[in-house]
């Protein structure tokens, strides 16, 4: 079987980016170069704008569970909307 290596899954681009954004990337990743601060930039910005649809989800309630079955709701104890794990 053929190993994959982090070097391998790396792609190399040629970018414009502005000057001012370039310092500012990398004053806000903390990098030194331009190439590991923009390379963190971009996974941030994924990670955000996944947590972002996943909010969205949430919110949409795509997430959503069944409600419990109608007899557990009629003992259900409103003071404690969590149904005991206790079978009576």
């Amino acid at each position: 079987m053929q190993q994959i290596h982090a070097k391998d899954l790396l792609v190399r681009i040629s970018v414009d980016v502005d000057d001012r954004i370039l310092a500012e990337v990398m004053a806000l990743t903390g990098e030194s170069q331009k190439s590991p601060a923009l390379s963190k930039a971009i996974v941030e910005f994924v990670y955000r704008r996944r947590a972002q649809e996943f909010g969205r989800l949430i919110r949409e309630g795509a997430f959503d569970y069944p409600s419990p079955v109608p007899s557990r709701v009629a003992e259900a104890d409103p003071a404690n909307p969590i149904p005991s794990l206790a079978s009576d």
